[in-house]
């Protein structure tokens, strides 16, 4: 899917891009895939803001998406293209022989009239699911599984892709977007294919008007606030932040500031650091 690109008739138009939606082929979604989104953002019940930059807002509905594809060895022909608010993937409309409809993430080469089976045995083919242990080495894969039927939980971004790097002592191996190598069990199924409207990184929001659009509101720094606002904050004109490193409004560190417990459950299962050389 193209970025399409405007006159620049005015200061927000000149640096504004946005997709083209020249593959979606659907634009009303199905009413009976659709479930209430609550806002999360704000204010509590005693009116403090307890979700800061957030708030406002177009109105959405969510898409219920199929992660788990439990209707295994049937196959569903993709009848539509649609765009989802919630994700940055665009997400297919699939239809099975009992004419129950179901949406799944759109991968790349995914066109309407395709067909998609999920199970053991299926083709590898993009769109189609089934058990790690199945999928070649070297396969891109998305839509990943942590734990055997409980739904993808990987790889569900646009343009987002893992490999399927080794399979060794019951486990396999795989590199995600990141860099991170990781082991999954075997079991867990996988998508094959990447996930689609690869362009998306490329738009440019180009005012802040759409920034409110998507629901976040401004950021301040907090080095031009009061000392009483932000550890940053005060100093006679631009000043320095005046520790040894940045932290947040309450005083804990931030910006590359490492958070992850070194003790964590699933740091086992963790191969190779994104960040390791």
């Amino acid at each position: 899917m193209a970025n399409k690109v405007y006159h620049p008739t005015t200061p927000g138009r000149r640096q504004m891009s946005v997709q083209s939606f020249e593959e979606l082929t659907k634009k009303a979604p199905e009413k009976n895939l659709l479930a209430p989104k609550k806002k999360t953002a704000g204010r509590n019940n005693t009116g403090k803001i307890t979700v800061r930059h957030h708030g406002g807002g177009n109105r959405r509905k969510y898409r219920i998406i199929d992660f788990t594809r439990a209707r295994t060895d049937e196959s569903a022909k993709v009848i539509a293209l649609e765009y989802d608010p919630n994700r940055t993937a665009n997400i297919a409309l699939v239809e099975y022989p009992d004419a129950k409809r179901a949406y799944v993430i759109a991968p790349v080469d995914l066109k309407v009239g395709d067909s998609i089976v999920s199970g053991s045995g299926a083709d590898i083919k993009p769109g189609n699911t089934l058990p790690i242990w199945e999928i070649p080495l070297g396969t891109f894969i998305h839509n990943i599984e942590l734990y055997p039927g409980k739904g993808a939980q990987l790889v569900r971004s646009a343009g987002a892709a893992a490999q399927l790097m080794a399979k060794e002592n019951d486990m396999a191996q795989v590199r995600l977007p990141s860099g991170e190598v990781r082991y999954i069990r075997p079991e867990c199924k996988a998508t094959i294919g990447q996930v689609g409207n690869l362009e998306y990184s490329n738009v440019k929001i180009g005012k802040a008007g759409r920034k409110r659009h998507m629901g976040i509101r401004p950021t301040v720094r907090g080095s031009v606030m009061n000392p009483c606002d932000h550890p940053h904050g005060g100093g006679e004109g631009k000043s320095p932040i005046g520790r040894p490193g940045p932290v947040t409004p309450w005083g804990k560190p931030t910006l590359g500031y490492k958070t992850r417990n070194k003790k964590a459950r699933t740091n086992s299962q963790i191969v190779k650091r994104r960040n390791d050389k």
